[in-house]
């Protein structure tokens, strides 16, 4: 093959290949993130932005927000918060979110699933503290998800879940009572063990002097051997 026919060829593959490669990095950098404040993106400090790909980790301070700017969405990240970001989903660690959307983008806060009720503009808020999910309805009906099944809250209202399932909270509970020290049940002397055992010493003793003397003492012979 001429040289000019291998430029040619690999013109043409270099069209084919760069195109692809961009639309492939955009579908994957599938959110955009911009911070008010100090911010870390999977442990490192954001400047101002950076792109957002699935299972990344924010964070934001006490005194800073963030923005994850999606195709339909937006996803403020209030202070003092811990997210993952999984493209259809916010995973709220703790701290709040506010979502607005029109594609159906969930938060999910422990076993509490949040998203819209419709395919509509809504605008939802989930709170994540110490184990207590709040969620508000500003704008549209959104649907709450846990392990006791599916309810709406309508827009203007708010309700409050707990973020692990009624199974969890068992599981827990028989940990900590198996872990449980068993209560006193008396002096350590009154116990049986040490009744039991101070009379098998007592016994084994009386059995040792007795064997050490081959003829019992008697009154008619207190010494051994009778004299």
């Amino acid at each position: 093959m001429s040289q000019s026919k291998l430029r040619y060829a690999m013109c043409c593959l270099l069209v084919i290949v760069f195109p692809a490669q961009i639309m492939l990095a955009d579908e994957a950098a599938s959110a955009m993130l911009y911070t008010n404040g100090a911010a870390w993106l999977n442990g490192s400090e954001v400047p101002k932005s950076a792109a957002v790909f699935s299972g990344d980790l924010l964070q934001t301070r006490p005194d800073s927000t963030a923005n994850i700017q999606a195709k339909g969405s937006n996803v403020l990240v209030l202070a003092d918060s811990l997210i993952k970001f999984e493209g259809p989903e916010v995973e709220l660690e703790h701290g709040a979110v506010r979502v607005t959307t029109s594609r159906g983008l969930a938060a999910r806060a422990g076993d509490v699933t949040v998203k819209p009720a419709a395919d509509t503009w809504t605008e939802f808020q989930v709170t994540d503290v110490d184990g207590r999910v709040q969620i508000a309805a500003d704008k549209g009906d959104v649907t709450v998800q846990d392990d006791k099944g599916t309810t709406t809250v309508s827009q203007g209202q708010q309700t409050t879940r707990d973020d692990t399932s009624d199974t969890e909270k068992k599981k827990k509970k028989h940990r900590k009572a198996a872990g449980a020290a068993p209560a006193a049940g008396g002096g350590i002397m009154s116990s049986a063990p040490v009744v039991y055992g101070g009379l098998a010493v007592i016994g084994g003793a009386a059995i040792w002097i007795w064997t050490r003397n081959p003829s019992p003492v008697s009154p008619s012979c207190p010494s051994n051997p009778c004299e």
